[in-house]
């Protein structure tokens, strides 16, 4: 924490006052922290962040939601992210997400949980360049003793309960939104369009229906608001036109990185999480 020397904040007031700039406006700012993974970052969604380590888009849900809610962000969203990396340096040289929060935050939204289960991964373990019974199912695999990615889940929640609490700890006058994850694939898949076997489809959007209930569950227990993106995205999946997807499927048609979330996505997404929060701020309307 820095030192707050008198005579600096006096010449501070005196530049905002010679430049028009009302001295208490930044005082009634709105203060809002992105926190997450790629989820959240939007890697190669058009308008990339100069931090390009974390593969950031200027386009992402913080960016709209923050216009929505004419709030002042800071967007610490990274690719790659884990719930460590809250603490920790991502990529060596990363300030840790944590830092960015303060007692001045209003609100703090988090899409996290992704990497520390693998699930990209897992889900380009289970393409298939031919149809059953040529290759193997990943369902299979994942279940063969128990649900691995149902363990991996169970594992990452006591974590996340604990990032929740840090959260709180550092911003704790903000309101804390977590963004669950939405509807990448429809019942059955849409085989060989993507190439995934219908019976794999279904259990990797299992798997991520299941981490986005954890996260609202866990949420709800730490007095957080969750957003859930499923029901948002019903529709909307990588197997829908070009024009009506809010997330690329293995082979991307607009830009946005596989099986992540497009342009079109980020947009829905962040109007949904600005009209969550417009909605619990009585008497301030989000932006038009």
């Amino acid at each position: 924490m820095g030192l707050r020397l008198p005579v600096l904040a006096g010449v501070g007031v005196m530049a905002l006052m010679s430049a028009g700039v009302p001295a208490g406006a930044q005082e009634d700012a709105f203060e809002y922290v992105a926190m997450g993974d790629s989820a959240a970052a939007g890697p190669l969604v058009p308008g990339p962040d100069p931090n390009l380590l974390c593969f950031r888009s200027t386009s992402n849900y913080p960016q709209v939601a923050a216009a929505r809610l004419g709030a002042q962000l800071k967007d610490v969203t990274c690719s790659g992210a884990e719930t460590e990396d809250f603490a920790g340096r991502q990529h060596h040289v990363l300030s840790p997400q944590y830092d960015a929060l303060s007692e001045t935050t209003d609100l703090v939204t988090v899409t996290i949980g992704g990497n520390d289960v693998s699930l990209v991964q897992a889900a380009v373990s289970c393409l298939n360049a031919l149809p059953e019974p040529v290759g193997s199912s990943c369902a299979d695999s994942f279940t063969a003793n128990g649900d691995e990615l149902a363990e991996r889940i169970d594992e990452f929640t006591p974590d996340f309960d604990e990032a929740l609490e840090e959260i709180t700890d550092r911003a704790p006058n903000a309101q804390v939104v977590v963004v669950g994850y939405g509807t990448y694939l429809p019942p059955g898949g849409c085989y060989p369009e993507q190439p995934m076997w219908a019976r794999d489809a279904d259990y990797i959007q299992s798997t991520v229906d299941r981490l986005s209930a954890r996260l609202g569950e866990r949420a709800r227990a730490h007095g957080a608001t969750f957003v859930d993106l499923g029901p948002v995205s019903e529709g909307h999946d990588v197997c829908q036109a070009p024009q009506d997807k809010y997330f690329e499927g293995v082979v991307p048609t607009s830009f946005a990185a596989p099986l992540h979330p497009n342009a079109n996505g980020m947009t829905a997404f962040g109007n949904v999480v600005a009209d969550a929060v417009s909605g619990s701020r009585p008497g301030r309307e989000p932006a038009a």
